[in-house]
């Protein structure tokens, strides 16, 4: 499909829809869209490639060098600051070696969610309360705004680096496949949307994805620190259910109702009418569409923890891998539930279960 320059955007804000009306909706729109795609193949996919996608040496050099920079930040921070902080907090030494991974991932997303936040209700852009929006006045090759292009070069080098690091640096879980598909989606629709100029609807990806990530983090955090010393610290072990509980939420608030009835409408029904011709229609919502369904895996491992907490007040982590299982659960002890961590300390209990995200594009990424 060739780029074509939308009008200008209706005055009234759009009403956002529910689940009902995006299934109806959108499935209708993009039925239509394949029927009267009669040109669609293979060649046209390279022409419109070749026509609509805007991206420069000079723009993937620095992702690159970014990427890389994130890698030497996090292993400057990690020896120099969160290891010493581990140490002297006498985390148990399982903690102690994942303690890092989880600052850093704080650190980062923090970072990024604010910065996002910033963007979408400090500044003049209305995406959040009006997602229609975001393909208002598109055109090929338009030029993408400082404060956005700055927003897609920290999550995009970040996501880079998290590939990396899923594979060589952070503790091997479960799903951690998952993760690496989830980044490497993520990845590519952080720089579809850039070179195609949907960084509007990139940023709203983004904020909406971040959130979980902050409050996974911080949960997991006071799950090591509630142990330190070898003792119980009642603050700890309260904060970390707070964030086990509002992690819980904002993921199907965020990710699940916000996520599908925002972005995908907007993307799925609203794009066609203001870009009747809008370049890679499905490939875009493809991509949209596998990370609403990892979204949705990874609830499920939100729902099996909150039934185990229902159920015995002890649970297990249901994602990760753990050598001594076995031997654990002859002596009757039960882990500590966390989204991306082996709990392997017998005086852990009622924690966090979720997911990383990127994905960031999580996300997860997420763009």
């Amino acid at each position: 499909m060739s780029g074509q320059s939308g009008d200008a955007g209706p005055v009234e804000v759009e009403p956002m829809p529910g689940y009902l009306d995006l299934i109806t909706r959108a499935s209708t729109v993009m039925l239509g869209a394949w029927r009267d795609c009669s040109s669609c193949g293979l060649e046209f996919s390279k022409r419109t490639l070749l026509d609509n996608a805007y991206i420069t040496w000079t723009e993937i050099a620095l992702f690159l060098f970014s990427a890389f920079l994130w890698t030497q930040v996090r292993r400057g921070l990690t020896e120099s600051l969160f290891q010493p902080l581990a140490q002297w907090c006498r985390l148990l030494p399982k903690d102690a070696a994942k303690m890092p991974e989880s600052a850093w991932k704080l650190v980062f997303y923090t970072m990024s969610w604010s910065y996002s936040t910033y963007l979408l209700f400090f500044t003049s852009y209305s995406f959040f309360h009006d997602p229609p929006s975001v393909f208002y006045n598109w055109q090929s090759g338009m030029s993408v705004p400082a404060d956005i292009a700055i927003a897609y070069l920290i999550q995009g080098s970040f996501y880079g680096h998290s590939i990396y690091a899923t594979v060589y640096m952070d503790a091997w879980r479960k799903d951690s496949a998952v993760m690496v598909v989830h980044h490497i989606i993520t990845l590519a629709l952080i720089s579809f949307s850039y070179a195609f100029r949907y960084h509007n609807v990139g940023i709203l990806v983004l904020f909406l994805h971040d959130i979980n990530d902050i409050q996974l983090e911080f949960t997991k955090l006071n799950i090591y620190l509630k142990s330190r010393g070898g003792g119980y610290h009642l603050l700890n072990d309260v904060l970390s259910n707070m964030g086990s509980v509002s992690f819980s939420i904002t993921w199907f608030w965020f990710r699940l109702y916000w996520f599908p009835l925002k972005v995908l409408y907007a993307t799925c029904v609203s794009s066609l009418q203001s870009v009747p011709n809008i370049p890679f229609y499905f490939f875009f919502n493809t991509l949209l569409l596998a990370l609403l369904l990892m979204n949705i895996y990874w609830f499920l491992f939100i729902v099996v923890f909150v039934v185990k907490v229902l159920k015995v007040k002890e649970v297990n982590d249901v994602r990760e891998y753990e050598e001594e299982e076995g031997s654990k659960a002859a002596a009757g002890l039960l882990r500590e539930p966390r989204a991306e961590n082996n709990a392997d300390d017998a005086g852990h209990h009622h924690s966090a279960q979720g997911k990383h995200v990127q994905n960031g594009v999580t996300k997860e990424k997420h763009l």
